[in-house]
């Protein structure tokens, strides 16, 4: 048995009674899908909890045991594995909760468990306390569920339109529970159960806490006992009851007695109302198609001994305990047997028919149409039930039409009755006492019945028979909307009944006639009928008056003749304002009689006109009665307050039509009833103020007050005229509203009442008054001036509209605001009691219109307050958030905001309350500077601040809140639900506003964070948790996780769209918050797994509401983007790939793995996914699904089509009217703009504008349409943008910054493929919206760019040899080709404009044909292949691709030229900068030079090249020293780098030179401003982020991009090369002092290295004396110059040849070490020994084109260097003075030593190349350490990445060391030559002169001839040169040349021309001359 004994942690009692409740409203209510299976599961499983209804289960002594050793034993949970050991106190409870309901000791077990776990949902109470909740909240949802199965049975009054299946399944077992004894059941509960009773078991157990517990568990048991009570109400409705069970019930009812106040409570009310249902016959006139159905199913005529039975119980019985209730059954019965009588089938019962009249009789005497009135229609609940109604209507005129002859009756004897009583008065003696009233009670019970009618049924058009005179048009005479044919009996009879009552009507009938003529004229039609039956009462129009009145005395024409004659008789008694008598009423005055007969017919005349605006117009124009005057003329009277007060309702009445209350207000500021104008000498007040104060304080009643707050709030909102009083005041408002201020509002706190709630009452009306003034006032610049009105001849300042008024008051801590507040503080205290007392209602009214006017002044204050600064006036105000910090005068705190928001404790009894309260809380929650004080207000005391953190609580879990319901608000229910769903909506708000402000705020403090401590140190719980209380958090979550475990998805985002995207909104919002996000992403990952339960229903589709469905995924999307940046950067590797299979698998989801850690299965599931290919069919990646629920299409709306106004106007109107929305989206103020429009048309004159209006209304509402629909455009394409935006950041993050180890490579290109594909299918389309193009193209931008990276990547991991075979990489050419071609055509697309959009596309088709191009490949001097091989080699992959490329770029044909060269020439600066650098890039591969023609031919390249004189002044500001835009230095360089991609042809070359490229540049001033003095040059002020390079270095950028375009120009212009050279040359003289310095620089940084060999390259293509022949005829001047410049060159050349050979070098090598910081990349320090090699090939090849120009031959040859070749003493020749032959043997062995160096490096680096991954891991480390930053870069680096990256850097290293090999062995060469052709000429050719003639400083013979002249050179010098040259060039620099040359001239240059040259040399040496 102990094995049974496992206790349910959700409580037998409760948890899955719940469920059942659940399962139930859902089947019928909710209607849900696949809810009737369910339903049918839940019957079946609690059916015994319905058999026994309410029985506990039974205590035993072996519970009792087994808890008792809970504590030691411990005791099995379910679902829990183990025993879990419970406290002592805990068992103790469970014992006393166990006696307190009599139930097993477990299930009181499992009820304290569950309320220990439900505890957090219940701050303040015990889980004792909770338990008592949940033990009867269990209860109730068995009730409820019963109720409404039976509730959806198919019967014979109503009908829910359920399925068949389902009412078939309720039928059934409802059926099944009747014939078990439900209905005794259920009446034995109803009797056992009573709250009092129970509260008696609980007092005494401590089983109540506080007020609000009390109240919470009372409702519950009353609920309890409703429901089983409707539970037989619904039954009788439908179906009746069986004998035995009507009589259980008549037998319940005889014992029930009445309230206090003679009603009967809502339980008897329902039990009696199914009696009544089970005696109606009623149903069978309606003649509907079951009805024969109905008629064998209906017992009364069935079954002869049911009649009988309940027959005679209902005749002989003995008396009932309520004598009236026993009546209305008696007269039930006889009206059911009345009906049965006239069925065919009712002959049977013919014995018991015939005592229908007795029946009657009886139920007469027994007073029942008094109980009707009394008891039944007393009771509050009575008008709640809609069918209640109806049967009591069908009572009444089943009466009327059946049994005529009894109504005959009674009007006789009431005639009668009137008789004696007139007899009585007239002897002056009593009226006898036994005189019965049943025909007054019955005219009052008809009055009061149809007075009220809550569910619009107007069933009192039964009484109404339209007669044909009644053709009135907006009722062609249709009864019940049925076209009007014969009207049926039961009309005809009714209607005759009230027509006949009113004739010859005697005086006691009068007022009950009256009343019930009130009750059926209530209604639009029943108040039509009422009043033509007035009007035809009336005397025949022609009568003369005085002659006595011959019509009928219920008629307009008798009530208004009598009104004027009082009028008439009351006015002579006025006497004059001053006399004193004026209190005392005169003698002639109303008697009572006559009053209560005046009020009966004013409430008569008040109903009617409140219905019927035609009675209204009717009645007011009407020229012999003019109500409206008569009525204000007896307010002059002296009549009683009362009869007073009835006039003022009935003149509101009036005044609901605004054409009426413009004359009633000149009318009332006429009579003077509030005096407004004081008469000179006049000595006290007079009017209604005196009445106020002098009559009703007196009598402590307020009638009058109140009707007047009615009657100016009903004229206020119909008009309110501006020149109110004009000419005898200043006008307006301005006294009424101190009147209600002072005299009215300010006093009722400290007046007396007799009745309590009449004081709630005045406060209710006046403030009502007060919030429709406020609510319409909109603050204008004219209200702030103090302007001057004329009276009588004198300047008195005019009044300010009342709203200004009411403004300024709230605005300062004036009386008005104080007593707003105090009433706030006491409808708190008051509701927080619980408890009903007089007057609720009201008080409530009364604090919603205090909280509505803060609410208004808060929302109006910013406008106010602006115009109030600009107009300079001297009013002070203060804002109203400040003054609500104020100290409160009863409680001594400030405590005013927390009073406030005490209101959404209160949101269940007082919705609106609480959403006012949540608007002003949000409306304050905005102001940074008062947050800390708020969040201190709320926490200061521990209790009230658990509290108000529950209240907001309460209000996020209401789940009656229904979104998107139409703000019509004639269903309650529906009108409670969207206020609580706009509750809702305000506190979410309330919490975001503030998480963007900096901490402690009310939003951090409300979702649970800390506010003492900071808030990074917040660690969040579940609710209960370590004393966690449950918080707007946990409140928002849990609104989110409902459903989000089913497949349908999260509820929320489909019931209420709008609320779930604030949710997701918050979430978002404290994830991205810095302080906010680490606790709350660790408590999302941790205890709710939130971002994978719901990332996996994406996308979210809402077909009608598209826009709240796009911003849930955006916000849900960034929310995700951030936590997967998190986890990656906290390597958190599972959660990351968690969610990332979840975003891109496109296998489906069937073998998903336990979501635990997902390593091995993963990989081998993708493997297998690959390998079966064919068998799996494929998924839609959810990212793609998501991007498919954008709906780029946006149908925009039309045009205006506009016939009144003007178009461009109303458009200006348009855009004034905008303001930017909750959401952040810019739409236009409809309500401004109609308040606009419509002053517009107000403002027109002339009667043709009168004629108009109609149509200008028209126009107006066609123009706020389309605004609506802008708007809503506008709003949809910024959702759309927004969903974009974050599905890019989303992608972004996954590319980005997800470890790329966890998407392979092959499937990070499909998945990068899929998605671009499928944007560019989408923004392509016909109809995508421009304004989501710009995301698009930022997306494709980067998706491109890793596409472009992992190629490449995969590339470099395969090694060299990668990458053939099948195709590119993973990703097949057919789809690169497919990308381009959609990137092409959305370059296109984009037409003349979106050029910044295009500058993504232009990033992105770089980074495209990034892909083609080849890898940097080892040079390995291998000898290459032959030519043919070459030729004949099949083409690799990336010739392919890049062939086909620009196959397809050439199809675009010269539509895509003119885009890109448009955007290079002109436009943004990124954008030009981008297509220059696609146009350079097309241009390196187009071989047919197409693009290149078209560049030429269309102008852009001359357009270019002249820009460049433009770019000439933006440059040169750039090289002052302040740092300014670097801008314009980027454009030159793109510019610069397509240039120089344009000459590297020879046709492109010659068109630059054709341009005038050399002469733009010459022009340029920029590079005369070479930066001089030292600081400047290299520290220069430095930007301190090192981004803004020194000024020295930006001119380097702007000369080095010049020097190399001139280089390849001089290269590429071969075959005319004079041309180029001689434009260049000319440049060079322009610039020479700049190159001068250059070449004199002291400074030898990589810039300066760069410059020089640069330099040097140009100088030594064009500084040649050939450049003098150039043909064309010039001046010897000129010649002379160009000579000179040439000259000088040379000497400048080769002094730098001197300090780079000769003993500089070591300084400059050493100084080269030092510049290059250790840290800094190796490259550097590569890059700059290139670079000094290279400057010594330029000045060698110089020197040997020098020597080759001058002469074939070597004895004409020009001597460079002087015959010395002595090396280290005097090779530091001064620049002065020739270089010595010394110098280039020096530089000769230099470069062979470094030869051989750079040849073993070479060789090594090419041997670690080709094992690679066997390189020990510090070597790794230093060969990555070249390419990577930053000490700690490489650790973090994983392996194969630090594998890939050595690769990269060996390659860089042999290449480099390639090309100092070819540069070392052309100096080598040219060296070589240039020694052999000095020696020649000195040793064989020159003549020697006198040794003692010294070498002279000058080298160049004046003559002009030969370098050197011989004569200089002494024969001794010639000797030393021969010695010292055989000493230099010996046999190890021999063989090392000889070795050089077998090294790597054999296959590189020409062979043996070093072994020829040596040879030769050699020669010369070893043979002195002939």
């Amino acid at each position: 048995m102990a094995t049974q004994m496992a206790v349910n942690s959700g409580a037998s009692l409760w948890g899955p009674l719940k469920e059942l409740w659940e399962a139930v409203e859902g089947a019928i209510w909710r209607r849900q899908p696949e809810s009737v299976h369910l339903l049918d599961l839940q019957l079946k499983k609690h059916k015994p909890s319905f058999l026994t209804l309410f029985k506990n289960p039974m205590k035993s002594a072996e519970q009792r045991e087994k808890v008792r050793k809970a504590s030691t034993e411990g005791i099995a949970i379910q679902g829990q594995q183990g025993v879990r050991l419970l406290p002592e106190q805990l068992i103790s409870e469970a014992f006393i909760l166990s006696d307190l309901f009599d139930l097993g000791e477990l299930a009181a077990l499992e009820l304290l468990l569950a309320g220990e776990h439900q505890q957090p949902h219940f701050p303040g109470l015990t889980r004792g306390l909770v338990a008592v909740l949940l033990y009867w909240d269990g209860k109730r949802c068995v009730a409820n569920s019963l109720r409404s199965l039976i509730q959806s049975r198919h019967g014979k009054t109503f009908t829910l339109d359920l399925s068949p299946e389902l009412v078939n399944l309720t039928t059934r077992f409802t059926d099944e529970l009747m014939a078990q004894g439900l209905t005794k059941q259920i009446l034995n509960l109803i009797s056992d159960v009573s709250v009092t009773r129970e509260f008696e078991r609980l007092q005494k157990e401590k089983g109540l806490g506080n007020e609000k517990h009390r109240k919470e568990v009372s409702d519950l048991i009353k609920e309890c006992r409703q429901s089983l009570a409707e539970c037989l109400f619904a039954w009788t409705c439908q179906s009746p009851l069986s004998k035995e069970d009507t009589l259980t019930l008549i037998g319940h009812l005889e014992m029930v007695t009445a309230e206090a106040d003679g009603s009967l409570d809502s339980v008897n009310l329902a039990l009696v109302m199914s009696l009544l249902y089970c005696l109606d016959v009623s149903f069978l006139e309606q003649g509907t198609e079951d009805r024969e159905d109905l008629l064998q199913a209906l017992p009364l005529l069935t079954e002869k001994q049911y009649v009988a039975a309940v027959h005679s119980r209902l005749v002989e019985g003995q008396g009932w305990k309520l004598p009236g209730l026993q009546a209305v059954v008696q007269l039930a019965w006889a009206l059911s047997l009345r009906a049965l009588s006239q069925l065919p089938q009712g002959a049977a019962l013919v014995e018991f028919t015939e005592a229908d009249e007795a029946l009657a009789d009886q139920a007469l005497l027994g007073g029942v149409f008094l109980f009707l009135t009394e008891g039944i229609l007393g009771s509050d609940d009575f008008s709640q039930e809609e069918f209640y109604t109806r049967r009591l209507h069908s009572l009444i005129t089943d009466f009327l039409a059946l049994m005529p002859v009894k109504v005959k009756q009674l009007r006789n004897r009431a005639d009668e009755d009137a008789r004696l009583i007139h007899m009585a008065l007239q002897m002056g003696s009593e009226p006898p006492s036994s005189l019965r009233k049943d025909l007054d009670h019955l005219m009052i019970l008809i009055g009061e019945f149809y007075s009220k009618d809550p569910f619009e049924l107007e069933l009192a058009l039964e009484f109404w028979c339209p007669s044909e005179s009644l053709q009135h048009t907006s009722f062609t005479g249709s009864f019940l909307g049925v076209p009007l044919q014969r009207p049926p009996h039961k009309q005809v009879v009714l209607s005759k009944f009230v027509r006949q009552m009113g004739d010859l009507l005697p005086a006691t009938l009068y007022i009950p006639y009256l009343r019930m003529l009130k009750g059926l004229a209530s209604g639009p039609r029943c108040s039509h009928y009422c009043f033509s039956l007035l009007k035809t009462n009336g005397a025949p129009h022609g009568e003369n008056r005085q002659a006595g009145i011959s019509g009928s005395v219920v008629s307009w024409e008798h009530f208004f003749h009598s009104l004027m004659l009082y009028h008439e008789n009351l006015r002579r008694d006025v006497p004059s304002a001053d006399s004193m008598q004026y209190r005392h009423p005169p003698i002639r005055g109303i008697t009572q009689r006559e009053l209560d007969g005046l009020t009966a017919f004013l409430q008569l005349l008040t109903t009617i006109i409140t219905w019927s605006e035609n009675a209204r117009l009717a009645l007011c124009e009407h020229p012999q009665w003019t109500p409206a005057v008569v009525m204000l003329g007896l307010l002059q009277c002296s009549v009683q307050p009362v009869l007073k007060a009835q006039i003022l309702h009935a003149l509101a009445a009036f005044g609901k039509s605004p054409e009426i209350a413009a004359s009633l207000w000149q009318s009332l500021e006429y009579t003077q009833i509030l005096q407004t104008v004081k008469a000179p000498g006049q000595r006290q007040a007079a009017g209604i103020e005196v009445e106020l104060n002098e009559i009703e304080s007196i009598c402590e009643e307020y009638p009058l007050t109140r009707a007047f707050c009615h009657l100016i709030s009903t004229l206020v909102e119909s008009a309110l005229p501006v020149n109110l009083g004009a000419g005898l005041r200043a006008p307006g408002f301005q006294p009424y509203l101190d009147f209600l201020r002072d005299s009215v509002f300010l006093a009722f706190p400290t007046r007396a009442y007799r009745q309590p709630a009449e004081k709630w009452e005045v406060a209710e009306a006046v403030l009502e008054v007060f919030h429709k003034l406020l609510r319409e006032y909109e603050p204008q610049p004219a209200d702030f001036l103090q302007e001057m009105v004329e009276l009588q001849g004198e300047q008195v300042p005019a009044n300010k509209p009342p709203g200004h008024s009411l403004m300024f008051h709230l605005l300062n801590d004036s009386p008005t605001f104080s007593l707003c507040l105090n009433l706030l503080e006491e409808g708190a205290r008051h509701l927080d009691t619980y408890a009903p007392f007089p007057g609720k209602k009201q008080l409530e009214s009364a604090v919603l219109h205090c909280l509505c006017l803060l609410e208004l002044a808060l929302q109006k204050e910013v406008t106010f307050m602006d115009l109030l600064r600009e107009s300079q006036t001297s009013l002070l105000v203060s804002p109203v958030e400040q003054l609500l910090q104020g100290v409160s005068a009863q409680s001594r705190r400030a405590d005013h905001i927390t009073n406030i928001a005490r209101y959404l404790y209160h949101s269940s009894s007082n919705p609106d309350a609480a959403f006012q309260s949540a608007k002003i809380l949000r409306r304050i929650a905005r102001y940074p500077n008062i947050q800390a004080r708020l969040v201190g207000d709320f926490t200061h005391d521990q209790a009230a601040s658990e509290k108000l953190m529950a209240g907001f609580v309460e209000c996020l879990d209401s789940e009656e809140a229904q979104e998107g319901v139409a703000t019509d608000d004639s269903d309650p229910e529906k009108r409670v639900g969207r206020i609580r769903h706009e509750i809702k909506i305000h506190i979410l708000n309330l919490l975001i506003t503030p998480l963007e402000l900096k901490g402690p705020n009310l939003g951090l403090y409300l979702l649970g964070y800390e506010v003492k401590k900071p808030v990074s140190s917040t660690n969040l719980q579940d609710p209960g948790v370590l004393g966690c209380p449950r918080s707007c958090l946990h409140a928002i979550l849990s609104l989110l996780q409902r459903g989000s475990e089913w497949r349908s998805g999260p509820v929320l985002t489909k019931q209420a769209p709008q609320l779930a995207e604030l949710c997701y909104q918050v979430i978002y919002q404290l994830c991205v918050c810095p302080d906010t996000s680490g606790p709350t992403m660790r408590y999302l990952r941790t205890s709710q797994d939130f971002l994978f339960s719901h990332l996996q229903h994406l996308p979210f589709i809402l077909l009608e509401n598209e826009i709240a469905a796009l911003s849930q995924m955006s916000w849900l999307m960034k929310t995700a983007a951030i936590e997967l940046r998190v986890t990656s950067l906290n390597r958190q590797r599972s959660h990351t790939q968690r969610l990332l299979n979840l975003l891109l698998d496109d296998q489906p989801h069937t073998l998903h793995a336990a979501d635990g850690e997902t390593g091995m299965e993963e990989e081998s599931r993708s493997v297998s996914g690959f390998l079966h290919f064919g068998m799996v069919s494929k998924v839609r990646r959810r990212l793609l699904s998501v991007l498919d629920s954008i709906d780029f299409s946006q149908e925009a709306p039309e045009l205006l089509q506009l016939d009144f106004f003007e178009r461009a106007q109303i458009e200006q109107v348009i855009t004034n009217c905008e303001h930017v929305n909750e959401q952040g989206h810019t739409v236009c103020n409809v309500k401004l703009l109609h308040r606009v429009l419509v002053a517009e048309i107000n403002a027109l004159q002339g009667m043709a504008a009168i004629g108009q209006r109609p149509l200008l209304m028209e126009e107006v509402n066609s123009i706020l349409q389309q605004v609506v629909e802008r708007n809503r455009v506008r709003c949809s394409l910024s959702a759309k943008r927004h969903a974009l935006q974050s599905w890019r950041s989303l992608v972004e993050t996954i590319l980005t910054a997800c470890p790329s180890e966890l998407i392979p490579a092959d499937q990070r290109q499909l998945i990068i493929r899929d998605l671009l594909l499928d944007l560019h299918d989408k923004v392509l389309s016909e109809d995508a919206a421009g304004e989501l193009m710009p995301v698009v193209a930022g997306a494709v931008f980067t998706l491109t760019a890793h596409l472009s990276q992992s190629v490449l990547s995969e590339q470099q991991g395969a090694g060299p040899e990668g990458g053939s075979g099948s195709g590119f990489a993973s990703i097949a050419n057919s789809a690169l080709h497919l990308i381009l071609r959609k990137l092409l055509d959305f370059t296109l697309c984009t037409g003349g404009g979106f050029q910044r959009l295009r500058a993504h596309i232009y990033g992105a088709l770089l980074y495209y044909l990034q892909i083609a191009q080849k890898p940097e490949k080892p040079e390995t001097l291998q000898t290459g292949t032959s030519m043919w091989e070459r030729l004949t080699a099949p083409e690799d992959c990336f010739s392919k691709l890049q062939r086909e490329n620009l196959a397809i770029i050439e199809s675009y044909g010269t539509a895509l030229m003119e885009v890109v060269c448009r955007d290079a020439c002109d436009g943004h600066e990124i954008g030009r900068m981008l297509a220059l650098a696609v146009l350079d890039r097309v241009l390196s591969i187009d071989r047919q030079c197409q693009w290149l023609v078209y560049l030429c031919n269309s102008g852009y390249l001359r357009v270019l090249v002249e820009s460049l004189r433009q770019d000439d002044a933006a440059l040169q500001t750039l090289l002052r020293p302040q740092p300014p835009l670097l801008k314009p230095l980027y454009i030159y360089e793109s510019k610069m780098a397509l240039l120089t991609r344009v000459a590297k042809t020879a046709q492109g070359a010659m068109e630059l030179l054709r341009c005038g490229l050399v002469g733009q540049l010459v022009e340029c001033q920029v590079f005369h401003m070479l930066p001089q003095n030292d600081a400047l040059r290299v520290f220069g002020r430095r930007d301190p982020s090192g981004f803004i390079p020194s000024p020295l270095e930006r001119y380097r950028q702007i000369l080095l991009p010049t020097l190399r375009l001139m280089q390849v120009i001089l290269t590429s212009t071969t075959t005319h090369h004079q041309q180029g050279a001689a434009q260049v040359l000319q440049w060079l003289i322009v610039h020479s002092d700049v190159i001068q310095s250059i070449l004199h620089g002291q400074d030898m940084s990589m810039g300066a290295l760069q410059e020089l060999s640069l330099l040097t390259a140009i100088i030594s293509k064009t500084a040649l004396p050939g450049a003098l022949e150039m043909g064309q005829e010039i001046n010897s001047a000129a010649l002379m110059e160009l000579q000179g410049h040439i000259g000088r060159f040379q000497r400048q050349s080769l002094s730098l040849l001197v300090r780079l050979v000769g003993t500089d070098r070591a300084r400059y090598l050493k100084q080269i070490e030092e510049t290059v910081s250790p840290g800094d990349l190796a490259e550097k320090r590569e890059e700059m020994e290139v670079s000094m090699q290279q400057i010594c090939a330029n000045i060698m090849e110089y020197c040997q084109t020098l020597l080759l120009q001058s002469s074939a031959e070597a004895q004409f040859s020009l001597c460079l260097f002087s015959p010395s070749a002595s090396e280290p003493a005097d090779v530091a020749v001064p620049s002065a003075r020739v270089p010595s032959l010394g110098l280039v043997l020096l530089l000769l062995k230099n470069s062979a030593t470094d030869f051989f160096r750079y040849h073993d490096s070479h060789r090594q680096s090419l041997n670690k190349l080709e094992r690679v991954e066997q390189l020990p891991p510090e070597e790794l480390k230093e060969l990555c350490q070249g390419l990577v930053s930053g000490s700690g870069g490489v650790e973090k680096i994983p392996s194969v990445q630090r594998n890939v990256l050595a690769k990269r850097r060996l390659v860089l290293l042999v290449n480099n060391r390639a090309k100092l090999l070819a540069l070392c062995s052309y100096i080598i060469e040219t060296c070589l030559f240039v020694i052999w052709r000095h020696l020649e000429f000195y040793l064989l050719y020159c003549t020697p002169t006198d040794p003692k003639d010294s070498l002279l400083p000058g080298y160049r013979d004046p003559s002009g001839g030969r370098g050197l002249s011989v004569s200089r050179v002494s024969q001794q010098d010639l000797e030393q040169l021969q010695s010292d040259v055989a000493n230099s060039f010996n046999e190890p620099l021999q063989r090392k040349l000889l070795e050089v040359e077998g090294l790597y001239s054999k296959t590189r240059s020409r062979h043996t021309f070093i072994q020829a040259l040596t040879r030769r040399i050699r020669g010369l040496v070893h043979h002195a001359k002939g």
